[in-house]
């Protein structure tokens, strides 16, 4: 099952919750609903593509898409677990954060509640089901967390030789990488390789690379114990200190802090 072929389904009952948890494919086509969609992702990361903005969701995070907001959702790995609640929007007047594309990072209380919904998985439930008073109580707690968005974004491109490029990185995102390896590396010259990154994702290399390094960070520090220290090293940065303020600057807290959010 794909998200196309259930999105009649998704939208038969204005009123209700359509649950779908599943093992999903790596890609889905852009698309809308008109219903508010809340997904957590088990495992990997997931990449939402809106008006060519490529936002990163990592590891223990959810991300809420507002009805009528057409996206692509692409996996980075076809066995990962998708949950996700599409709900309906009849008070989505009450918050802002209802209306706007958001990714936030969870804890055991929202992750246990939505691990929780599996038990209506593939079906529409709505107020003529006892417990429909808890998917009401998960929908109104969600803008708690709307001052923990997390802006980090990530480019990709379905261009072949784009992908070869940024597949190497990503196996090779903890060794000391120029501009000038990785060109020689792909035989091209320092100014087209520079001129292709920008073309294809508008972005630098640089850029690209230190944004990489801090999503392999974050997934580090949500999936593992190993110190600070060790994430740092392993995802490309001589000192504490440089890796630290780079991360501070990507998602808006201290690597510390956000290992915290495991607790």
């Amino acid at each position: 099952m794909n998200i196309i072929e259930i999105l009649d389904e998704i939208e038969s009952n204005d009123n209700g919750v359509f649950v779908m948890h599943e093992k999903s494919e790596k890609r889905f086509p852009q698309h809308k609903h008109a219903k508010g969609q809340l997904s957590y992702v088990d495992g990997g990361i997931a990449y939402i593509t809106v008006d060519n903005v490529t936002h990163v969701v990592p590891a223990r995070y959810f991300f809420w898409i507002p009805k009528g907001m057409p996206h692509i959702l692409r996996l980075n790995n076809s066995a990962t677990v998708i949950h996700s609640l599409y709900f309906y929007t009849t008070d989505d007047n009450v918050n802002p954060f209802y209306n706007e594309l958001g990714i936030y990072i969870s804890n055991n209380l929202l992750t246990e509640m939505i691990n929780y919904t599996e038990i209506w998985s593939g079906k529409m439930v709505d107020d003529s089901d006892d417990n429909f008073v808890f998917l009401k109580a998960l929908k109104k707690i969600l803008p708690t967390f709307q001052n923990k968005n997390l802006p980090l974004q990530l480019p990709f491109s379905d261009n072949p030789r784009m992908t070869k490029i940024t597949d190497y990185l990503d196996i090779h995102f903890g060794k000391a990488l120029t501009l000038k390896q990785i060109s020689e590396h792909f035989n091209l010259s320092e100014r087209s390789m520079s001129r292709f990154f920008q073309t294809e994702l508008h972005i630098s290399f640089l850029q690209y690379l230190k944004t990489l390094r801090m999503v392999k960070a974050i997934e580090l520090l949500l999936k593992t114990d190993i110190s600070v220290s060790e994430i740092a090293n392993t995802v490309g940065y001589v000192t504490l200190g440089s890796f630290s303020n780079t991360f501070q600057e990507f998602t808006g807290s201290r690597p510390l802090d956000m290992r915290k959010t495991k607790l």
